[in-house]
């Protein structure tokens, strides 16, 4: 704005008023005195009901501000002093100045970016042909005008910008402002290298990207691009409000993959070290390491390190949420796992978790246990620990995460039966299996870590003795709605027909056969999956239940011509609906072998359309990043991930597909 030595005085307004109905040079100089009036706010009172002084000042803004930017800046500036106090909005509405402004703002970036055109054409006929001194001196005197130009056009840009923002604080002033695109005046004022017209323009666009139409205009204009190269940048106040800003943006999904395409991770994780953006940092990160494909690229930054320490020197009993939430998350990979277990990394952990009965640390714990390999092994040392925390004494959260790290413990050498006994675990189990004497998220652990220990026929017979059996079918009878407990419940059935020793309990002293025939026909997969593993080995070790499960099998197979039948009986009336088609589609008259589509072809068995079960698409997945096998078939030799010869079933992923000590993925195979 250009400096006047004037002192202005509220008596001589008439005066500056006068001014404005000059010419151009003259508008200036009373705009520049009326400025410096309202840049005081004892001012505004007075200025505000001299209607005559605000009609001129916006009929000149309206007519003259292409001839002056400085004219513009300074009528603009006016009404931005107006437009710090609530109250006065009104007015500056009654003037229509908002729209003013938008119109102002477009047509200063369109200037910019021709302003841009015809110096680059500049810079490249100097390029071209460079022992040119005539171009050369053209060039740096088109360059130099250009400078000029571009510091009156962003003190323009800053006022008309931070009018808005404050007239913003209405919402429905705020939509009109959306409706005439001012999301993508802001995100294209992004490619400006003023500090103090960034920091206007990402405190708007964070304010307006807490509206999903506002951030879908974001990702139109590819923002997250623009703003990586604010991060990290020297300007605090900017680096600060970009980090807010990408933070909101953080939540969608979409952006979250641009922000790790564009490379942001490794720069994010460089602030974790500055206690001035270390939190906010964080929460970004935070919300990258909820996708699975994202979890083991941490895994190629220094993230873990300076996490663990944080975890170490938090002096406070519990630690910051932000902080547990992201290793919880990371915890669910196993590249990451080995980094978090290297040195004494897991050692640390327990003592702290120990020390201070943190659940959220045990929950972090717990999702390092569940990873197959060395870091699993290593945990040997702590069941003592963990099982001893196994008591009605303690916090019920925290029990609940120590019961599920010991029952991901689906080690081979491990000796469940010394240490069900040494900790008199299997009273808890029993009390705990009891419908209504504990909540249900620990009563489901409890039931899991009936079918990892029941892995060890010693344990299974030491179990089937104390009488859990009748006990798990009481808490099947009431929890048969939840698929989670029907299929923890039935895993341990399995796992006790698995064993010799306990397997005529369970075949001739209770009633689990039977509930395992009601289910087997479940709606849920991993149920059904379950159900028959278990059926098969009873039906080759006991004959007459061999019988049951087979004429079960036949019942169900047959149901839907016996349905169709019945309902003939039932409306002899409809006899002429069905015509005269013979009854093929509900029982094989030829002979079954002469059907082509359940032939064998080299890829397995293929349906009569020719297309392939999509189970035999599924066997492959990513799992929190990494990639895992998801069936077991029996032929196949080796081990499956509980070290248990392929063939036996391993503990069900769950009922949902899923294990309980994982957060829920997208699997990429899935239906």
């Amino acid at each position: 704005m250009e400096q006047i030595d004037e002192v202005a005085n509220i008596n001589d307004m008439d005066e500056y008023i006068e001014l404005l109905y000059e010419d151009i040079p003259d508008k200036v100089r009373g705009s520049a005195l009326i400025l410096q009036l309202a840049r005081n706010p004892d001012n505004l009172e007075e200025l505000l009901l001299n209607e005559t002084a605000l009609g001129a000042l916006a009929r000149v803004l309206r007519e003259d501000w292409k001839q002056s930017v400085e004219l513009a800046t300074n009528i603009i500036y006016i009404f931005f002093c107006f437009s710090s106090f609530s109250q006065f909005h009104g007015l500056i509405t009654h003037y229509k100045i908002g729209a003013l402004c938008m119109n102002i703002i477009d047509h200063e970036l369109k200037r910019h970016e021709l302003w841009q055109e015809e110096l680059s054409k500049k810079k490249k006929a100097v390029d071209e042909d460079p022992e040119n001194q005539t171009l050369r001196k053209e060039y740096e005197k088109t360059f130099k005008k250009y400078q000029g130009l571009v510091v009156k056009q962003e003190q323009l840009l800053r006022v008309a910008l931070y009018l808005l923002l404050n007239l913003a604080e209405d919402t429905r002033t705020e939509l009109k402002m959306r409706n005439k695109n001012i999301v993508h005046m802001l995100v294209k004022a992004l490619d400006r290298d003023n500090f103090e017209l960034l920091i206007l323009v990402v405190s708007f666009l964070k304010k307006l990207s807490i509206f999903m139409e506002n951030k879908n205009d974001m990702v139109e204009m590819d923002i997250v691009e623009k703003l990586v190269k604010m991060v990290p940048c020297e300007h605090e106040d900017l680096l600060n409000i970009t980090l807010r800003l990408l933070l909101n943006l953080s939540f969608d999904t979409g952006l979250r993959n641009k922000m790790v395409q564009v490379g942001l991770l490794p720069k994010l994780t460089a602030l974790l070290g500055n206690e001035n953006y270390k939190q906010i940092a964080m929460c970004v990160l935070y919300h990258i390491s909820m996708d699975d494909r994202f979890k083991s690229m941490f895994a190629y930054t220094d993230c873990i390190p300076q996490l663990m320490k944080m975890l170490f020197e938090c002096s406070d009993e519990r630690i910051d949420l932000e902080l547990i939430s992201f290793c919880i998350n990371l915890a669910a990979n196993k590249r990451n796992v080995q980094l978090i277990c290297e040195g004494n990394g897991l050692k640390m952990l327990m003592k702290r978790a120990l020390k201070f009965k943190d659940p959220l640390l045990m929950k972090m714990i717990r999702n390092i246990s569940q990873h197959d390999g060395p870091t699993k092994n290593l945990f040997i040392d702590y069941v003592g620990d963990l099982a001893a925390q196994i008591s009605n004494d303690e916090e019920e959260e925290f029990v609940i995460e120590c019961l599920g790290t010991l029952a991901n413990l689906t080690i081979p050498d491990l000796d469940w039966e010394l240490v069900l006994k040494e900790y008199k675990l299997v009273p808890y189990l029993k009390d705990k299996l009891k419908p209504g004497t504990a909540e249900d998220d620990l009563v489901l652990e409890v039931v899991i870590m009936i079918g990892t220990v029941s892995m060890d026929d010693s344990c299974a017979a030491l179990l089937a003795k104390s009488g859990i059996i009748p006990a798990l079918i009481e808490l099947l009878n009431a929890q048969q709605e939840d698929d989670e407990f029907v299929c923890q419940i039935i895993y341990v059935f399995y796992q006790m027909v698995f064993h010799q020793a306990t397997r005529d309990v369970i075949i001739k002293e209770t009633q689990a056969p039977a509930y395992l025939i009601d289910l087997m026909h479940d709606k849920n997969n991993e149920i059904r999956k379950v159900c028959d593993n278990t059926l098969d080995i009873i039906a080759e070790y006991d004959e007459e239940w061999a019988k049951k499960i087979q004429s079960e099998k036949f019942r169900w197979h047959n149901s839907q011509w016996l349905e169709m039948v019945e309902s003939r009986q039932m409306d002899e009336s409809e006899q002429y609906l069905y015509g005269d088609d013979r009854i093929e589609p509900y029982i094989h008259e030829g002979d079954i072998l002469e059907r082509p589509d359940l032939f064998y072809s080299s890829d397995g068995l293929i349906a009569s359309e020719g297309a392939i079960s999509p189970d035999f698409f599924n066997d492959y997945h990513l799992q929190n990043g990494d990639v895992v096998g998801q069936h077991s078939f029996p032929g196949s030799l080796g081990m499956d991930g509980f070290g248990q010869p392929i063939g036996i079933l391993g503990r069900p992923a769950t009922a949902y597909g899923f294990r309980p000590d994982e957060p829920y993925y997208y699997g990429y195979g899935s239906r």
